[in-house]
């Protein structure tokens, strides 16, 4: 059973992403801005990054592993892997460029894939797919694909901001996250 997270995280990454878009990227795109608050909230959970599994049930940790089962499915479930993929790459690019020569370290399937394109052609193809989905419209998913290296800056600047206020001490993450 998946627990959601606490409506106090939330806030803090709505409003951390909202502040770090508008004043230190210029992005006034609330839809967009509020889908990459939503993302950050849902990767706080390692279940929710890796969540994506191969017909065996084997989760997928590559991207390379995530474009073939994309290319095993039709339909809703082949959009649902590409915007995840899209959501994985941007999340690593973004937030923790540091860990990427380990994603895509020597020996790794990873190891030529470039995550910034694959970031955008996910995001691109699942905005052409048809799909009933009210929370990743095709329109906001295409934005994601032509805004995502923006993206990616924001998301360093919301890093920034909330290293800022850990460095601050009692108006630091840590006190936002227990209420």
């Amino acid at each position: 059973m998946r627990s959601r997270p606490p409506e106090s995280l939330r806030r803090f990454f709505a409003g951390i992403t909202e502040h770090a878009f508008a004043t230190r990227v210029g992005m006034a795109d609330p839809p967009l801005v509020d889908y990459v608050a939503e993302m950050l909230t849902r990767f706080v959970s390692c279940d929710a990054v890796y969540r994506v599994r191969d017909l065996a049930g084997r989760r997928l940790v590559e991207v390379a592993q995530m474009l073939a089962e994309a290319n095993a499915r039709v339909g809703d479930a082949r959009r649902d892997v590409h915007r995840h993929i899209g959501d994985f790459a941007l999340f690593w690019t973004g937030l923790y460029p540091e860990a990427l020569p380990q994603l895509q370290g020597e020996g790794q399937r990873d190891y030529l894939l470039d995550y910034r394109e694959q970031g955008k052609r996910a995001y691109y193809i699942a905005s052409t797919i048809p799909s009933g989905d009210t929370i990743a419209r095709s329109e906001l998913l295409r934005r994601l694909s032509d805004e995502f290296d923006i993206c990616v800056h924001g998301l360093t600047e919301v890093r920034r901001e909330w290293e800022q206020r850990d460095d601050d001490g009692p108006g630091g993450i840590f006190p936002v996250l227990l209420n």
